[in-house]
């Protein structure tokens, strides 16, 4: 038997308790056109959130306008162009900076010319943005802008691969450059190896690139964090130095990068920003990679943060694209503890669908890849994707994560919208709709829904009624849940060859474990900070490339599957 969830179409839902990677927010479509010769595309990156006034500020490149959301659950968007007209740029607000200053909300996004304003606004949820300053002199790629407890104000930026990251101070009340631009910090993909340029760190075509400042100051230590080696690649991630003033001089954290997510189904923790929920709990926010139909079709993670009794900044990206828990208080265990333990029940299981365009295979929407979809023929009504989970399973919350193809629309444009249900049934018979949207009028391109009450099934079919544009596409229909099984044995024989030709990279193997779906192996500096987690679906292997070559290494590896976690191994050193 299952369980209808007939609170789940509720007209007014409860606020959401959990959300899922990549966040469900409207993103806009990509505006350039050099951009779109593989098809157009949603895309954004380079994402700043700020607590303002009780509610979170959300900005990111190229969406003419932001969001703001009381819970980091629920955003709504609020449409402003911020460049004037004499600019004719496509990459409206790209990498923009966000920050808090006289009880104001200030914004500038990237330039390199002298005649972009900065602008700001005491009540954000509103349009009502006015000129701070008409034309800002330090011009900079990539600008953060960071408020000391003494009031003073710094800028930080710099984006390429061939070049530091740079700070200088600025003046307060004229909004202008003061004093001389500081080179601060630099890569050294020679001693850091997740610098490296490459999908997998290996790559010598281009040097790599450093980009994405921020600044965070906790405990009176100032962490200048920086992203590297490229956003297209499923390593992109943020390290971090530390320093005893706001321009340094600064000190490369051991453990590092702190945020990095390079497996599993969504990918990449870049070029983001480190902030405070309502409660003092931490948070990480950055940019997901796609890099499909352009090297710049990305979306926006959300992760759990915080800082060790040590001041180690750290981000907990272990199951990072599973279902999490929204902040409802201050939580004592909240890095590492906001994962719900709802596992993934459909991977890789048998799938149907009522047409299939082309190569794009339904099996292609449940391999746990962002990158790969399935698409239907058509766009139209009536269109439907099923999975089956095997056996009949408690399922808690879908994720329904649509793919772009055959789109026509480019930019940012309104009225868009999905419409869909959900059915689930125990036999394949008998069928109840759990989720109904197909009177929704928002755009929800990675609908994550949890169900008001679990339900019993073995099957999930979603129906559409109505995209947005383009085919009725998907690349995940995500179930998840517990199935009703054993969680599988630890791994074992786990060991980590580290040679001597390439100090930074290590070779990481062990015994496959019946049963499991994949494996998370935990890595760091220190035995008992195992702060890097890497997913790796089936095999038996990973190659480790993110080493820093002077620096002993600890690993841990837990095997998972639709039932849970299994313990962790012990723990084994690469010298």
């Amino acid at each position: 038997m299952f369980l209808p969830c007939l609170a789940a179409v509720a007209l007014t839902p409860a606020p959401p308790a959990t959300y899922c990677n990549p966040i469900n927010v409207d993103y806009g479509y990509c505006p350039i056109p050099n951009f779109v010769a593989n098809g157009k595309h949603r895309a954004t990156a380079d994402p700043v959130i700020v607590p303002f006034k009780g509610d979170y500020y959300l900005f990111s490149t190229n969406q003419w306008g932001y969001w703001h959301s009381p819970d980091m659950g629920r955003w709504t968007f609020v449409p402003r162009k911020f460049l004037r007209p004499e600019h004719k740029v496509y990459d409206e607000l790209c990498a923009p900076a966000v920050w808090v200053m006289d009880d104001a909300l200030h914004v500038i996004g990237s330039t390199y010319t002298k005649d972009f304003p900065i602008w700001k606004n005491p009540a954000p949820k509103q349009d009502t943005w006015t000129v701070a300053v008409g034309k800002f002199e330090g011009a900079a790629w990539d600008p953060a802008f960071f408020v000391d407890d003494d009031g003073r104000l710094y800028l930080y930026h710099g984006s390429g691969n061939d070049i530091p990251l740079y700070g200088r101070e600025v003046d307060r009340k004229t909004l202008q450059p003061k004093g001389d631009r500081k080179d601060l910090i630099g890569l050294r993909p020679d001693r850091h190896g997740w610098e490296r340029f490459g999908e997998a760190n290996d790559n010598t075509f281009l040097k790599p690139f450093i980009e994405g400042a921020w600044m965070t100051k906790h405990r009176g230590r100032y962490y200048l964090q920086y992203a590297a080696p490229g956003t297209e690649f499923s390593g992109y991630a943020d390290g971090v130095y530390v320093g005893s003033g706001p321009l340094g001089p600064f000190t490369y954290q051991a453990h590092n990068p702190f945020a990095y997510k390079p497996g599993g189904f969504a990918r990449g923790a870049g070029h983001g920003a480190t902030y405070q929920d309502h409660f003092g709990n931490w948070w990480h926010t950055s940019t997901i990679t796609i890099a499909v139909k352009n090297n710049f079709e990305r979306r926006i993670g959300i992760w759990p943060a915080g800082f060790d009794p040590a001041g180690v900044l750290y981000c907990d990206t272990a199951y990072g694209d599973y279902p999490h828990r929204l902040p409802a208080g201050k939580d004592a265990d909240h890095a590492g503890g906001t994962f719900t333990g709802w596992m993934l029940l459909n991977y890789a299981k048998p799938v149907t669908a009522s047409s299939t365009l082309g190569g794009l295979g339904p099996n292609l929407a449940v391999d746990e890849d962002i990158k790969t979809y399935w698409s239907a023929k058509t766009g139209g009504a009536g269109e439907w994707f099923q999975t089956d989970l095997g056996e009949v399973s408690t399922v808690r919350a879908v994720q329904v994560n649509y793919a772009d193809q055959d789109a026509t629309v480019m930019g940012k444009v309104a009225g868009l919208y999905h419409q869909y249900r959900l059915r689930v049934s125990a036999d394949g018979q008998d069928w109840v709709t759990v989720v109904d949207k197909s009177a929704n009028k928002t755009d929800v391109p990675h609908d994550f829904v949890e169900l008001a009450e679990p339900a019993e099934a073995r099957y999930v079919r979603i129906e559409n009624v109505h995209v947005p544009t383009g085919k009725f596409a998907l690349s995940g229909l995500r179930v998840f849940g517990h199935g009703h099984g054993a969680k599988p044995k630890p791994p074992e024989n786990f060991v980590a060859l580290r040679g001597d030709s390439d100090r930074r990279n290590a070779w990481l193997k062990w015994a496959a474990v019946p049963d499991s779906t994949g494996y998370v192996i935990r890595s760091g500096v220190s035995s008992d900070k195992l702060y890097t987690a890497v997913m790796v679906y089936g095999g038996t292997e990973s190659y480790f490339r993110t080493m820093t070559t002077d620096r002993p290494y600890y690993f841990r590896i837990e095997a998972f599957n639709e039932n849970g976690v299994s313990a962790r191994s012990s723990v084994v050193e690469a010298k």
